[in-house]
């Protein structure tokens, strides 16, 4: 058969689990907290290199969890009622880039990205309860 019937999945995962939470991105964002102390802290080159490339590896993981929340989680109804969810997510995703924690070591920039993270759990948590 050429042309079978298909099945639509939708997940954040190659098996569609329907686990979906924003703790993986605000744990992701309290380690880049952690690791920008550590790098200001230390005075060994080889420890602080370590550390910023795990930042940055963890920083694009804070985007990957927020995008797969606002592709695959969040639905045309989350959007109408919580306006404001597209440029939230839009304002932790660029946080978590290169022009915020992965190319940063200011601790307050960590913790803008914490607060909008928290603002986005906020959300999730009140369309669970819908």
């Amino acid at each position: 058969m050429l042309f079978a019937p298909t099945v639509e999945a939708q997940a954040h995962c190659d098996l569609p689990c329907g686990v979906y939470d924003p703790a993986q991105a605000r744990i992701e964002a309290e380690s880049i907290k952690a690791l920008i102390a550590k790098v200001n802290d230390s005075d060994d080159p080889d420890f602080r290199t370590r550390a910023i490339v795990i930042k940055e590896q963890r920083s694009t993981l804070v985007k990957e969890h927020l995008w797969v929340l606002w592709t695959d989680y969040f639905k045309a109804p989350h959007f109408e009622k919580y306006p404001q969810l597209h440029t939230l997510i839009n304002e932790a995703t660029k946080l978590a880039g290169a022009g915020g924690t992965k190319g940063t070591l200011d601790a307050a920039v960590a913790d803008e990205l914490l607060a909008k993270i928290d603002e986005i759990a906020g959300i999730f948590w009140e369309t669970k309860k819908a």
